[in-house]
């Protein structure tokens, strides 16, 4: 069919394609880049009080900028624009954008420094990583429910052999989970925490090692090879899909030159 049987449809499909360009991505990207510096220099008394209003400006033609190029994808894709995770990902910042930041309202100014987020939707390896992520997560939920059931051991052990000596970290279950999340972290865990409580308890390294080395050794380390396997999933299942995508394109060529040929014996 040609564009003049169908002519919005020709439209959307040039519009579609021109969106897609590398350099109206790059623009894009470009523009999310100097919004984020615009914002951080919003922070700053003495660049509001000496180029404030130059700031705002600058600030609301990017939003401006953001706003049409939502409308174009809307105008190019249709309906199809909410099947995409990312385009309403892209959406909901953009919006958030919008809502005035009135009286009652003034956190949302602060919620404008999201729109710094999209650069995660328009640069692809960030793109893998975020869905990497997002792949992972039911893998990492049974990892996330074992590690609670060794916090909730340690914490009830913590407290009934530790409280005594030293209530204020591990007085309480709660008073021991949150100490034993910073052991787990390793901040300060040894000449803050745990060699003071051997000073009066010589035997606690026997509790303190082994939570160590199962916690920040064993299970950290099973969450961070799930993402990364879950990772290299999703850049398996882009790139075949880019194959298969390619592979398309050379049939349909070799289809088009078969047509030719048979209509020209010649």
């Amino acid at each position: 069919m040609s564009d003049s049987v169908f002519p919005a449809e020709g439209f959307r499909g040039r519009l579609a394609d021109w969106l897609d360009r590398p350099s109206v991505r790059n623009t894009i990207i470009g523009v999310i880049l100097f919004n984020a510096v615009i914002l951080g220099l919003e922070t700053s008394p003495t660049v509001m009080a000496a180029a404030g209003p130059l700031i705002l400006a600058l600030d609301k033609a990017c939003l401006a900028i953001f706003v049409i190029e939502i409308a174009l994808k809307l105008v190019a894709h249709g309906p199809r624009f909410f099947r995409s995770g990312w385009n309403l990902f892209d959406f909901a910042i953009v919006g958030i954008a919008l809502v005035p930041g009135g009286q009652g309202l003034s956190v949302l100014r602060a919620l404008r420094i999201l729109r710094v987020l999209r650069i995660v939707s328009a640069v692809p390896s960030l793109r893998r990583v975020v869905e990497g992520l997002l792949t992972a997560l039911p893998g990492m939920g049974s990892v996330f429910l074992l590690m609670s059931i060794i916090f909730y051991i340690g914490a009830v052990m913590a407290t009934k052999l530790f409280a005594a000596s030293f209530p204020d970290w591990f007085g309480s279950i709660g008073a021991s989970l949150y100490t034993l999340f910073q052991i787990m972290t390793l901040e300060s865990w040894s000449m803050g925490i745990v060699r003071p409580v051997l000073e009066v308890y010589p035997y606690a390294w026997a509790f303190f090692v082994p939570f160590i080395m199962v916690t920040t050794f064993a299970v950290v380390n099973l969450i961070v090879g799930l993402v990364v396997n879950s990772m290299q999933d999703a850049h398996s299942e882009e790139s075949n899909a880019a194959t298969d995508a390619y592979r398309d394109e050379v049939l349909d060529r070799l289809r088009k030159i078969e047509e030719r040929l048979d209509r020209d014996p010649r």
